[in-house]
């Protein structure tokens, strides 16, 4: 009875969902043109990243390198995207990174991946609504700080902000009730605030490069010194002095930095999230919006750098705060307008994201059922938002905004490693995995698997499973060749992930020449490469796709270490409240989702009242 029960428990976990029960349908319906889908990726990504997040991450992590954390946070979330592209080529409709999970890699890594991204639009939210306070607070002279610090303080050192920040609080909850109203009426934020978004933009970047100082980019600690004899009077505004230079927290301070700024680059989940079937160019979209991004976030930054020492940049609103440094006052108010005005479209894209994907779990049975009903007049999930809200309302009242910041990383990395060990192993797998016909095939393969055993065969074991290592028994893939490469990924991650920790905790004395770090590192890499072989001598499944990651297997195990490397940079108290995160979706997943998700019981369907919305 156990062993049937535990062997039942299993199969739950890894049961895919069939493909073809994927519906254009499914959650929310939203039809959004090229042009708009663009507009969303930047409103999406020029928001509290750019704003709030870049005077944090420039005045206590990475200093004027920021330009190259941005650069690296870049190039990791390209990676990702073209793993993410594939993914959702892989299923009939274009799809968020939880659809495809849920149809390539089962139920289990469906829900991790799905909580993991739900995080991240919590807390871009929160985020936002936090950099909306400031951005506002700016054009009041810090009255609404001082009054929130004099009336609801918070003496919680490292957990919690220094002050409840009721003030976001009401604006998320208010968000949410205006959305709740329906959808379709705030499409035109979006272009309209992503317009003045990039005019102010330019005009920051021409104003930093016209104001800007490249003495900043090379200070020294006498610069430091006089500079704190300067505010002696609030030594509190200055940030650490570091080394100096360009790098001042040198080369360990520059991949923390990168391992924040990944916050910078996630608004392409909000173009899956609304794509749309019959639009193929999505991977070409998703891209422009990610290279738009990318320079606007280089640009803006080196202004910045450029215009103010990274020391006296302003923590909560570094942009306006830097004209009044260079003497240009006034333009700090049309500073602000635009910030107001990126961080409302940002906020309305976060907020549609996540109860658009609580809502789809939710129909799916992985999260409460509850969430998934769509208000027939208005024709949105009201309980999913109103959830939604709530949470995210309370998450941005209590908690800092570079802890926020911090903590998405922890909570999306991991979800984009999984996408791109998911395209590495799907591409050499047999047909039958998102074939109609899985379980006639899968049959027919252990009939034929069985009848084998019956026979002589003089390579039969382990001599003939190694000759398959090197030299592939059929040029198509077949079931042995499929387990092979999902056995030789999973040693790859496993690798990956140790030469990541020996990189990121003993960095100078691997490259410095240590006897047994370096020849630990040089062993791992060694392994990785034969491994990387093995799998590259696989047969690949010839089956069109819309687009194909290229360099595979290459490019995928690139991806994958990138993210690992830079989870690695991520400190313990983040790694905690991520825990604390993940255990509470363990305890939703086991107490609810196992009993009542649509992927663990064969004979039950997503009803039409939960998977189907008006136009």
């Amino acid at each position: 009875m156990v062993h049937q029960y535990v062997h039942q428990f299993g199969q739950r976990l890894v049961r895919r969902r069939g493909a073809d029960t994927i519906k254009e349908s499914d959650g929310l319906k939203i039809h959004l043109s090229a042009t708009e889908l663009v507009f969303l990726g930047v409103g999406r990504n020029l928001g509290a990243g750019l704003y709030i997040m870049l005077g944090a991450v420039a005045k206590y992590v990475a200093e004027p390198a920021i330009v190259i954390c941005f650069l690296v946070a870049g190039l990791s979330s390209l990676l990702s995207r073209l793993c993410h592209v594939e993914c959702d080529a892989r299923v009939p409709r274009s799809s968020s990174a939880y659809v495809c999970s849920s149809v390539t890699m089962g139920q289990l890594w469906a829900f991790v991946v799905g909580w993991n991204i739900i995080l991240l639009f919590l807390i871009a939210t929160a985020c936002t609504a936090r950099a909306w306070r400031y951005a506002f607070d700016s054009l009041t002279g810090d009255r609404v700080s001082q009054a929130l610090e004099g009336t609801v303080p918070l003496h919680v050192s490292y957990l919690l902000a220094t002050y409840a920040d009721f003030f976001a609080l009401g604006l998320v909850l208010l968000l949410a009730v205006l959305l709740a109203l329906g959808v379709p009426e705030s499409a035109w934020v979006y272009r309209v605030f992503t317009v003045i978004n990039l005019l102010v933009l330019s005009f920051i970047i021409v104003s930093g490069f016209i104001k800007g100082d490249l003495h900043n980019w090379k200070l020294t600690e006498q610069d430091y010194t006089l500079a704190a004899a300067v505010f002696s009077n609030r030594l509190g505004a200055l940030g650490p002095p570091g080394a100096g230079g360009f790098v001042p927290f040198d080369f360990e301070g520059l991949l923390r930095g990168a391992a924040t700024c990944f916050y910078a680059f996630v608004g392409f989940a909000a173009i899956a999230a609304r794509g749309r079937r019959d639009l193929k160019p999505q991977r070409s979209i998703s891209l422009i919006s990610l290279l738009m991004c990318f320079l606007a976030y280089f640009a803006v930054s080196a202004a910045l750098t450029l215009m103010v020492p990274y020391y006296q940049i302003h923590h909560h609103s570094p942009l306006p705060e830097a004209f009044l440094h260079v003497g240009w006052g006034p333009a700090r108010y049309v500073v602000a307008v635009g910030v107001l005005c990126a961080l409302t479209s940002s906020f309305l894209c976060a907020m549609l994201s996540m109860f658009q994907l609580t809502c789809a779990m939710a129909a799916d049975g992985l999260l409460f059922r509850a969430l998934a009903q769509i208000h027939t007049r208005t024709g949105t999930p009201i309980m999913a938002i109103l959830a939604s809200g709530t949470l995210t309302g309370l998450t941005a009242t209590l908690l800092r905004i570079l802890d926020l910041v911090k903590l998405m990383s922890a909570g999306i990395l991991p979800a984009y490693t999984l996408v791109a060990v998911s395209v590495l192993v799907l591409r050499y797998q047999p047909d039958q995995i998102l074939s109609k016909r899985e379980k006639t095939e899968e049959g027919n393969e252990i009939s034929d698997h069985e009848a084998s055993l019956s026979e002589p065969v003089p390579e039969a074991g382990p001599l003939r499973i190694l000759k398959s290592l090197w030299f592939p028994t059929s040029t198509t893939p077949n079931q042995t060749s499929g387990q092979i490469v999902y056995g030789c990924a999973s040693l790859l991650v496993l690798l990956l992930s140790i030469l990541s920790l020996i990189l990121a905790q003993w960095p100078r004395r691997v490259f410095s020449g240590d006897p047994g770090l370096t020849t630990v590192a040089v062993l791992l890499l060694l392994l990785i490469t034969g491994v990387t072989v093995i799998i590259w001598r696989q047969p690949q499944n010839p089956t069109y796709l819309t687009f194909r990651v290229p360099a595979l297997p290459v490019l995928p195990l690139v991806s994958i270490f990138v993210n690992i490397y830079l989870m690695m940079q991520i400190t313990s108290g983040t790694w905690i409240l991520f825990g604390i995160w993940m255990a509470i979706g363990s305890v939703i997943y086991i107490g609810y989702e196992i009993r009542h998700s649509l992927a663990g019981n064969k004979h039950q369907q997503p009803s039409a009242s939960t998977t189907q919305s008006p136009d």
